[in-house]
């Protein structure tokens, strides 16, 4: 019997775990036998693995090849193993040196040509590899700028498998005939095209008017806060939405990797961007159902939804009453725990949610542009404003009702309104303060400081308090209101260059909380 062992990862979700996969070639009814828990995908493998190695100038042994799969307990899915199924094979039939093969890690898929295909989820493979000790990994060269985005790392491109073997038995690579080459694949996912679609050159200077809403993308950017904008068609809503990129920082360089590695499973990274370094900015429409929002899939193909390719950016819902009623009432959870967490029968898969929710409504089903026009009924409008939920509301941090811009802000606007450029600079000096206030702290931002924490480490002044002493007396302020009063005054205050909230702080959090609630 001639044995040979290499490794290979398994994602579940963004999480991945390293798998030995071992060839034994044994006398024999002569085929490939694989064990441990394949999906169909992964037993089709045999398939195009042997193809491969007829079409790589290599012969197939004619006896019994039983390939195994480590963890065998560990259901396995997906073509990413061919590579390694194929390595582990050669190795045993001592085509390559054992070795060689036996501390590497392969990833990639096998054309039958013998080309090596490029895969979804290299980035959170390399990582799960590199923090199992490992250190030299081969992947399909379409591939390899992502995979290279992990610090001490070996990454090995790899074309073709004739060429992978030359390289394992230390030859001259081959001279492959002219083709097209392997690329990464368009984007599989359609919530990437939004993305897309926000041009480079949308200022905040473009709206008219709004004073008060350009105050609170401000806000919103400076804090990571939840933001809300109701008010009749035309009056800028997502003309506002659209710039709040623009406010935002690049991404940190361990958050854009992060952020990478979720959009890497997805399948949503565009050819020559191997690194998100921008705040991803998506839009569904409001037809999309729940498990596109929240993420999902059937057995353990799982894949993450619109909240979690927002990661670290914003998630806009236009015409946010006009999505089902348990869309939007999913999206509860993620908003107060930054992650999903979904469960099948096979296991439960982690997705970071931790996104800035952007919503905008307008006041009536018939969208009039002016109210004197409209034409629904007080009990209509109670009825279509309802279908944003009490407690949903009741998460977001900032609300807003806007009113259409009048004819001189229209008109004249222009040499007042500020550009993205200047906000922008503030919004980074408040995150700068926030960020040595929460030094030595797990949070980046005011909204994710948890609410007792802000209540016995971050509490204003009691004379500071006085307006919202008042509103929890009343009953107008939720305990969770509370908090998000004090995250945004907190986020106010870093603006305003304060020490800690005053009471015009906290008053205008209080405000700008309570506003636009039915």
């Amino acid at each position: 019997m001639t044995l040979a062992k290499t490794r290979s990862v398994s994602l579940v979700g963004v999480d991945g775990f390293v798998v030995d996969v071992e060839a034994a070639i044994t006398s024999g009814v002569p085929g490939l036998h694989l064990v441990g828990l394949p999906d169909t995908a992964l037993s089709e493998a045999r398939d195009r693995v042997r193809a491969a190695i007829f079409n790589s100038g290599e012969d197939w042994p004619n006896r019994h090849v039983t390939v195994s799969l480590f963890p065998a307990s560990m259901p396995k899915k997906g073509s990413a193993f061919d590579l390694a199924i194929a390595i582990a094979l050669l190795g045993a039939a001592e085509v390559v040196p054992p070795r060689g093969c036996a501390d590497l890690v392969l990833v990639g898929e096998l054309g039958l040509d013998g080309r090596i295909r490029p895969i979804q989820g290299v980035l959170p493979a390399v990582l799960a590899a590199a923090n199992r000790g490992c250190r030299t990994v081969v992947v399909p060269r379409a591939n390899a700028a992502e995979a290279e985005l992990v610090p001490d790392m070996k990454v090995v491109p790899a074309g073709t498998l004739r060429e992978l073997l030359c390289l394992l038995r230390d030859e001259p690579p081959p001279i492959e005939e002219d083709g097209e080459e392997e690329g990464a694949s368009e984007p599989a996912n359609g919530f990437a095209l939004r993305q897309q679609e926000i041009a480079p050159d949308l200022d905040l200077a473009d709206v008219r008017g709004q004073a008060e809403a350009r105050r609170a993308l401000e806000i919103s950017a400076a804090g990571g806060h939840h933001l809300f904008f109701a008010g009749p068609p035309g009056c800028g809503k997502t003309m506002l939405a659209e710039r709040l990129p623009t406010l935002m920082p690049p991404l940190e360089p361990e958050v854009a990797l992060e952020v990478t590695a979720i959009h890497s499973v997805a399948g949503t990274l565009r050819p020559g961007q191997p690194l998100i370094t921008q705040p991803p900015f998506y839009a569904p429409h409001h037809t999309a159902s729940r498990a596109s929002m929240v993420g999902g899939g059937s057995g353990r193909v799982l894949q993450p939804g619109a909240v979690s390719l927002a990661h670290r950016g914003i998630l806009f819902l236009d015409e946010a009453p006009e999505f089902m009623a348990g869309t939007l009432d999913a999206l509860r959870q993620p908003l107060e725990e930054g992650e999903v967490r979904i469960s099948r029968i096979e296991g439960m898969a982690h997705f970071p949610a931790r996104f800035t929710l952007v919503l905008a409504a307008n006041p009536c089903p018939c969208a009039a542009a002016k109210q004197i026009d409209c034409s629904c009924a007080p009990g209509v409008r109670r009825k279509y404003a309802s279908r944003l939920s009490g407690p949903l509301l009741d998460r977001i941090d900032l609300k807003l009702e806007l009113t259409p811009a009048s004819r001189a802000e229209l008109r004249y606007d222009l040499e007042f309104a500020e550009s993205s450029k200047v906000v922008a600079e503030r919004v980074i000096s408040a995150r700068e303060r926030t960020m040595r206030r929460l030094a030595g702290t797990p949070w980046r931002s005011n909204s994710e400081v948890p609410g007792p924490e802000l209540r016995r480490r971050f509490t204003p002044a009691q004379e500071a308090m006085q307006g919202v002493d008042e509103a929890l007396q009343r009953g107008t302020l939720s305990a969770r209101g509370l908090d998000r009063v004090l995250r945004v005054a907190w986020t106010i205050a870093d603006l305003a260059g304060h020490d800690e909230p005053g009471p015009d702080d906290v008053g205008g959090a209080l405000t700008l909380w309570s506003a636009g609630r039915q």
